[in-house]
């Protein structure tokens, strides 16, 4: 590969790192660590791709992006980014950005998506909009991301979005993203619990009713598609839904058009579908409780949403956040101690998010003093040790059980399902704490390398991803 890229980063390890791997590939490179030495070597030179990160020597390096855009039109931009919020994602991909990387980042991605960039010279986007303030999720780690980034992936079009998570997790919080931030932000947020409602009530609830549809219709209902119409419709807890329900659904979103119940004629709507569930729908498919073909109709692009446990670098985030809340709640002011963060972030919060918030809000109301230090956090919250103790093989038992008893698994899809369950994280820590080296989270597991590759692509786990960022 041939071409001139522009490198504009004010870490000169990370810059000689990244030039090195560029003029490996064939680019010549050239480098500078501000917005002033970007803008004189633009004026004075052409390139076939700019890289830059955001906080320069002089200044924000995302502010000129637009101008940029219109002065060198076609020219792709990849954004690096040690801010790792979604608001730098979003804003990256408001400024046209080809790519966005947080940092630390994968230096082999990093070389092929500019070589991608340079092969595609895409044509450069209109004017971007401010920043949105007061968005809905909170954290930097990297497990967060992905997230960000296939939020800032669906923004601009309407494609159904399924979002996957642990129950606490925030799904509706994404929705809401992805809704305030995209195209159809002017239009209605509408969320419905699949789980919250009667089934007799749910095709009701989602399409509406005629008057004397049925007992107690007294008169005629607008539905969760007609109230949604022109913005978002949010799908919780999609794996819910009985059969009868999911037929009408999928002929809802196959077509566009709806029916009331008790109705004669059929209603256009426009609606983007963004569904979510906690449920490992594979095994449901298999039992006969979920449709498959609406399961291909939600899941356009899924997003994976972490459990707290696999993002304790946000938990100090999250519980300041948290605080700041419960003050404009009424509640008095408090502030965490160093200690007292890191001894949240060693809390395995089963619950996720939702039980994070529930505690930092009991903080806040019990705390003795404005200063909320960690023996307050055992006082107030317990011992996590003697939870984590008294929890043991038989708390990991129980969650077996439990986990039958919920989905009330038919005969001879037990064992399989219970494996779909549980083995896929082991696989998945296993690969996390060997940094993605396939050989030895084979010793950690006891198998043999073959075996490890064969339940991998079994999994729809990516070893990849597991891999020890540069």
């Amino acid at each position: 590969m041939s071409g001139a890229v522009l490198l504009v980063e004010d870490d000169p390890g990370i810059a000689t790192v990244i030039t090195a791997a560029l003029e490996d590939e064939g680019f010549t490179v050239d480098r500078c660590d501000s917005c002033a030495g970007r803008d004189a070597l633009l004026k004075a030179g052409s390139y076939d791709a700019l890289l830059t990160d955001v906080m320069l020597t002089d200044g924000d390096g995302l502010t000129d992006l637009p101008a940029i855009a219109q002065r060198h039109p076609g020219l792709p931009v990849i954004v690096l980014s040690a801010q790792n919020t979604l608001d730098t994602a979003v804003r990256a991909s408001d400024t046209g950005a080809f790519e966005y990387f947080p940092k630390p980042f994968d230096l082999d991605e990093l070389t092929r998506t500019v070589v991608r960039a340079v092969g595609a010279r895409p044509a450069p986007r209109t004017q971007p909009e401010e920043p949105g303030e007061g968005l809905p999720l909170v954290g930097r780690s990297q497990a967060m991301q992905g997230v960000y980034r296939m939020i800032t992936r669906v923004l601009r079009n309407d494609l159904t979005v399924l979002v996957l998570g642990e129950s606490g997790t925030g799904k509706e919080l994404v929705a809401e993203a992805i809704h305030q931030l995209g195209q159809r932000k002017g239009g209605p947020f509408v969320a419905v619990n699949a789980a919250a409602i009667p089934a007799e009530l749910i095709e009701s609830e989602l399409f509406g009713h005629e008057k004397g549809a049925f007992t107690g219709a007294i008169g005629q209902a607008i539905g969760k598609f007609e109230q949604a119409n022109g913005g978002t419709l949010f799908l919780d807890e999609i794996g819910d839904m009985p059969m009868e329900a999911q037929t009408r659904l999928l002929r809802a979103l196959q077509s566009g058009r709806i029916r009331r119940v008790g109705g004669r004629h059929e209603i256009t709507t426009d609606v983007r579908i963004i569904a979510a569930t906690n449920r490992d729908l594979a095994p449901m498919i298999a039992a006969g409780k979920f449709r498959e073909d609406l399961f291909y109709r939600l899941n356009v692009v899924p997003i994976d949403l972490p459990p707290l446990r696999e993002r304790a670098d946000d938990i100090g985030a999250l519980a300041r956040h948290f605080l700041a809340e419960a003050q404009r709640e009424g509640l008095p002011r408090r502030v965490l101690s160093a200690p007292a963060e890191r001894a949240l972030a060693q809390r395995e919060w089963r619950g996720n998010v939702r039980e994070l918030r529930n505690a930092v809000f009991r903080l806040a109301l019990m705390a003795r003093d404005d200063m909320i230090d960690a023996e307050s956090i055992v006082d107030i919250l317990g011992d996590a040790d003697r939870a984590r103790h008294d929890k043991g093989p038989v708390g990991y038992e129980r969650a077996l059980k439990e986990w039958v008893a919920e989905r009330q698994v038919p005969a001879g899809t037990l064992y399989h399902g219970a494996l779909a369950a549980f083995e896929k994280p082991l696989f998945e820590h296993a690969l996390a704490e060997t940094g993605g080296n396939q050989l030895r989270a084979a010793q950690m597991l006891g198998i043999n390398r073959n075996t490890l590759r064969k339940k991998l692509g079994e999994l729809g786990i990516e070893a990849d991803s597991f891999a020890r960022r540069a």
